[in-house]
């Protein structure tokens, strides 16, 4: 028990020295951290993860990127201008692409699907609010789910948006199969396989239904708007940064977040501002030394557990589509079935 308890303390002890070797050895481009205090930590990152390999060989290639990934987290933390935190995570033993072919999908460029950016409402002039949070409403967010490495983020965000919008609408709490259609979760659960299987959807009772989809204007105010007067809504970015991410409101450029190449899909929740914080971008630019700012930002639920990130959540900064946020905001329309009248051929 004792162990269970202290492993994250050591695991975070551990890491902390060891990033500010790798930052030090950057500055006076020394070698880098001794092998033995690299190969501590990778056995604490093992025992936290539990990771295991085939044979020394294997050993020896992830330790290797284990420690290519902690040199890129403390380069990513040093390189971002909002207040994120990047170190070891469940992911720092993977490739960049092994990471991308197991938990984004095929990243998606060029122009948006033909899909009417539009709502049909001429509330838009009206006011957003200064913070929203849908998580503190009962009944409206479902547990953060784990979708091991099957590629379905795309399933799982767009579940979270109906099982939202239902939790809303009707004051009724649903969690849907990520693999079942509309049936629920307790009816069809996940089995993050890869491999093909047969939709069993229909054997099921359907707990929620959708009428349709749209997708929303490329505009942060619109989208915070209809996030906060309706709902959560899935969006598609680009997952480069939240690899190695824990903590904290990523503020990304164009150069190290491409907007435009979006590849992770996930369920925007709500959005706030920070406390202010001290300028990371303090000295530079021509900026005071001792300068502090509040950052907006976007509260965004993953698919990667919840020992991942902010306990399964994590934060983008909200102003200048970071990570590509404004690029495909779609959401469902839900609404109890209609029921139609029979229609007869006249004789």
């Amino acid at each position: 028990m004792a162990i269970t308890v202290y492993l994250p303390c050591l695991l975070v002890l551990s890491m902390a020295g060891l990033a500010q070797g790798i930052k030090s050895s950057l500055r006076s481009q020394d070698p880098g951290p001794q092998p033995l205090e690299l190969k501590q930590a990778f056995t604490l990152f093992q025992i936290e993860y539990n990771r295991s390999y085939s044979n020394p060989e294997e050993y020896a290639r992830r330790l290797d990127i284990f420690a290519h990934n902690l040199a890129q987290a403390q380069q990513l933390e040093e390189e971002d201008l909002g207040t994120a935190e990047f170190g070891v995570t469940p992911f720092s033993d993977l490739t960049e692409e092994e990471f991308g072919r197991l938990y984004g999908h095929r990243r998606m460029d060029g122009e948006a699907p033909k899909v009417g950016r539009e709502v049909g409402s001429e509330e838009w002039g009206e006011s957003v609010p200064p913070t929203c949070d849908w998580r503190k409403l009962d009944g409206v967010i479902s547990s953060v789910k784990k979708q091991e490495s099957c590629s379905c983020c795309w399933a799982m965000a767009a579940a979270g948006n109906i099982e939202a919008l239902w939790g809303i609408k009707y004051r009724q709490s649903v969690e849907l199969s990520v693999q079942g259609g509309l049936a629920s979760e307790k009816d069809y659960p996940f089995q993050g396989q890869v491999k093909p299987h047969r939709c069993l959807a229909k054997k099921h009772k359907k707990v929620a239904w959708i009428q349709d989809f749209i997708m929303l204007p490329d505009n942060e105010q619109k989208i915070a708007w209809y996030l906060a007067t309706q709902g959560p809504i899935t969006v598609t970015i680009n997952m480069k940064l939240l690899k190695l991410y824990k903590k904290g409101v990523i503020e990304a450029t164009p150069t190290s977040c491409d907007p435009f190449l979006v590849d992770h899909s996930v369920l925007l929740v709500g959005f706030g501002k920070s406390e202010s914080v001290a300028d990371r971008r303090a000295g530079a630019a021509g900026a005071q030394p001792q300068s502090r700012r509040s950052i907006p930002f976007w509260i965004l639920k993953n698919s990667w557990g919840t020992k991942w990130g902010e306990k399964g959540y994590f934060r983008l900064y909200r102003g200048n589509n970071t990570c590509g946020i404004t690029k495909y905001p779609l959401t469902a329309r839900v609404d109890q079935p209609a029921k139609k009248r029979p229609v007869f051929c006249p004789p």
